[in-house]
């Protein structure tokens, strides 16, 4: 389940599961088991591919055409096949064709004439049942159930929620309507067949791949990975960090495939390192961007193969007590929509591919705030693969003598790579003048901060591992009059980019690809003025490779009538920008960014002073003077008060999944359930025995299998806590309850104080909450769903 407990056939959790239990949870049935539909007692159910558990092979589905090809040459190996769902099983209002009808099905092959290599046909009509028989084992066979006989009432294979999910639409009254077809034309029913495939909602689950690292290295002799008997002076290699299948996400498949609503899956989050041949790091862990400007933290529509369909019709399951707990195989409403119990928003927004906050990636680097002392690139991770996090329950296992060392130093981290957030230049210009650090944001090779009466400044940060740099950040690498890397503001509070992903509106569009344009709000830095309120500065130029035209300056200043005195954070949401100023959480449009206005105000009639904002799906949690604050902003432009929870001393918070994690000063971290926002709950408050007392903001990253939280605590520096690894209970689910224990800590020098953490990159993001697609996809024509298909 979505907690990460093992269920076995009935529902029931399963407790203390051991290695034999997965091995036979995982093990396809005997023909005996197959026979009588047997679920096996005291194990985990697996959801095993339906086609696969019935003992079929890949031939007994892709046939001569899909295994070998038509001579035509094809950009995704789905463009190539014959076959499709319907070809077997037939539609709503059909049986099956047994015709092929696929996007390779030219003019479709007749399957009714086929025949296994054992004489036998394909395909037999048994009374008013379809056998097929297997083209591997001689005599293996199946019935093929057909679509049309699940929603037919009276039927053998009549299932009422089959029934209900393949006929169910709004009437002319407006209601919901379900049970027959109207005048017979099924593209009036919600999920038509023109609309959405099959396995949208018969895939029992899907895998995404998180996060891929690849180190090039020079000058290392490697044989030619795809030419045989070649040589490369270069070595990539290809190192799997966070391979999960506890979501699901569902988008526009490819031109290819008729552009339905299908499953897709993040399939090539890479980020990439370099090193040349002296061994020197040429750049560290840097995201991709597509041709036309679009994240390369990209996705695919893809077929899971993990097809489930109605439970097993046996006496077993008949049992109504059992029937009752039963989980379904395939999707139900609500892994699709709304619950009544307001159970599934952090649910629906990984379905909808906005983003948990869960699997960001931070990397080898944590950069810390240290107001008046700068700021800090703390090495959290080892460099050599697998990435372990210093102290983490891997590093135990993959790096044990270096673990050892790091708890002889009490777990304190070593290596930091600091900056005063100032220019030499201007320090000797102005040498009272006091850099003050507080708030940051790193995206690529740039980290963007507010420092203040400072104003905005930028940083290069791409030589942050290079050794052969003494200075490894850097305020203008091409030289001051070569790039103007500062904007002066009167008191920057904090900097927001739209993403820590890095699509550029400015890149041409090229229309062969069928892509999306990035909308030009993507192309701004956002900063929150004590004085001056919202300042909108043009960093475009920071996306596009180039270092000579690296001249910021402000494009926008918007404070109408003092509207936004006071500013100290901003979050963009969609097409929105959230400030927290003086008179409360003002929403401003941004949709046109060189024109903001303001939409709506949430004033002290139910905020005081807010702090802090973030917003997930449908509901923005906002940290202010009384505690933690719940908005519903399913209309982005007007937020709505639902629920407030106290929490003394809230600073900042940060939202994923299920969990609200409340950076509250002297009080700790507190970590709040908000799996049904409008009733937030503190689940537990962690302090490591007293230790974490000035903690003034959180930051969350998963890496490989554990997830990690990186505290700002104030005078005690920077604080590593490991929240879940492989042995904590339910870690395999979709938001397992978090079990923290404090694994490093990096005391800031000269007595600075960690003030604030720059967020990680999102890896689980393909379109923001105003349906703008930020993410490259792996399908010509293929994209996130947009605002109304939302």
């Amino acid at each position: 389940d979505r907690k990460g407990n093992l269920l076995d056939y009935r529902g029931d959790a399963l407790l203390d599961v051991e290695t034999e239990q997965l091995m036979a949870a995982v093990a396809p049935p005997t023909p005996e088991e197959r026979e009588i539909g047997k679920r096996r007692e005291g194990v985990p159910v697996h959801y095993m591919d339906i086609h696969l558990e019935k003992g079929m092979h890949c031939v007994d589905c892709h046939f001569e055409q899909d295994v070998h090809g038509d001579t035509h040459l094809y950009g995704e190996v789905r463009a190539a096949c014959e076959i499709q769902c319907i070809d077997c099983h037939g539609t709503i209002t059909a049986e099956a064709s047994l015709a092929t009808s696929g996007p390779a099905a030219a003019e479709g092959e007749d399957l009714s004439q086929k025949r296994t290599p054992f004489g036998k046909r394909l395909f037999e009509r048994r009374g008013d049942s379809l056998v097929q028989n297997s083209m591997v084992e001689k005599d293996l066979a199946w019935e093929v159930v057909q679509t049309k006989h699940t929603i037919t009432p009276g039927h053998k294979h009549y299932n009422e929620k089959s029934a209900l999910s393949k006929t169910v639409r709004f009437g002319p009254d407006g209601e919901f309507q379900w049970g027959d077809v109207p005048d017979g034309d099924a593209n009036q029913c919600a999920h038509a067949d023109s609309n959405m495939s099959c396995i949208a909602c018969h895939s029992s689950w899907n895998t995404s791949c998180f996060g891929c690292h690849l180190p090039q290295k020079a000058n290392m002799k490697m044989p030619g990975l795809h030419n045989e008997g070649d040589v490369s002076r270069n070595y990539t290699s290809y190192n799997f960090q966070t391979l999960r299948d506890d979501v699901y996400m569902l988008a526009r498949d490819g031109t290819a495939t008729g552009g339905r609503i299908g499953p897709c899956r993040s399939a090539c989050a890479i980020h990439v390192t370099s090193y040349n041949d002296r061994r020197e790091s040429i750049y560290t862990q840097q995201q991709t961007v597509s041709g036309d400007g679009l994240s390369g933290i990209a996705f695919s529509t893809n077929v899971p193969h993990t097809v489930r369909g109605g439970p097993p019709h046996t006496a077993e399951l008949r049992d109504p007590q059992v029937h009752r707990h039963m989980a379904s195989e395939t999707k139900m409403c609500t892994d699709c929509h709304l619950s009544v119990a307001n159970d599934n928003n952090a649910w629906m927004a990984t379905l909808l591919m906005q983003g948990s906050n869960y699997v960001n990636f931070l990397g080898r680097f944590c950069w810390v705030a240290a107001g008046e002392h700068g700021f800090e690139a703390v090495v959290v991770t080892e460099r050599d693969e697998p990435q372990a996090v210093i102290g983490s329950s891997l590093h135990k296992i993959a790096f044990p003598d270096n673990y050892r060392e790091h708890l002889h130093h009490e777990r304190e981290l070593k290596i930091g790579h600091e900056h005063p957030g100032i220019d030499i230049g201007q320090k000797l210009l102005h040498p009272l003048e006091k850099p003050q650090v507080r708030s940051l944001q790193n995206r690529g090779e740039y980290l963007y901060a507010a420092c203040g009466t400072g104003g905005l400044r930028v940083f290069d940060v791409a030589f942050i591992d290079h050794k052969g740099f003494s200075e490894r950040i850097t305020t203008a690498p091409v030289s001051p009059l070569g790039q103007q890397f500062y904007v002066k503001t009167k008191c920057a509070m904090a900097v927001a980019a739209p993403t820590t992903l890095a699509p550029d509106p400015t890149r041409i569009k090229h229309t062969e690809n069928q892509e999306a344009a990035v909308p030009l709000l993507y192309g701004f830095i956002y900063v929150a003025d004590k004085y001056e309120g919202l300042i909108l500065v043009g960093a475009a130029t920071l996306l596009d490779g180039n270092p000579t035209n690296n001249f910021l300056k402000r494009a926008v200043t918007f404070n109408p009538d003092g509207i936004l005195d006071g500013a100290r954070a901003v979050t963009i949401v969609g097409n929105y920008a959230y400030v927290c100023s003086n008179a409360g959480l003002v929403v401003v449009s941004v949709e046109d960014p060189l024109h903001p206005y303001v939409t709506a105000v949430v004033g002290d009639e139910f905020l005081d002073h807010p702090r802090t904002v973030q917003v997930q799906f449908r509901y923005a949690f906002v940290g202010d003077k009384r505690g933690m604050k719940v908005l519903d902003v399913t209309d982005l432009a007007h937020p709505t008060f639902v629920a407030q929870l106290e929490i003394e001393d809230v600073h900042n918070l940060y939202v994923a999944r299920t969990y609200a994690y409340v950076a509250a000063g002297r009080n700790g971290l507190v970590i709040v359930d908000v799996e049904n926002p409008e009733r937030p709950f503190v689940d537990q408050v962690f302090t490591a025995d007293g230790e974490i007392d000035d903690l003034h903001d959180v930051k969350l990253g998963i890496t490989n299998a554990s997830e990690f939280a990186y505290l700002a605590d104030g005078k005690n520096g920077l604080r590593v806590v490991q929240l879940t690894s492989p042995d904590t209970p339910g870690s395999t689910g979709f938001s397992p309850r978090p079990h923290p224990q404090l694994i490093a800590t990096r005391k800031l020098p000269k007595g600075g104080e960690a003030l604030a953490i720059s967020e990680g990159l999102d890896r689980d993001r393909a379109v923001d909450e105003s349906g703008n697609q930020i993410s490259v996809f792996g399908r010509i024509g293929a994209r996130p769903l947009n605002l109304e298909e939302q």
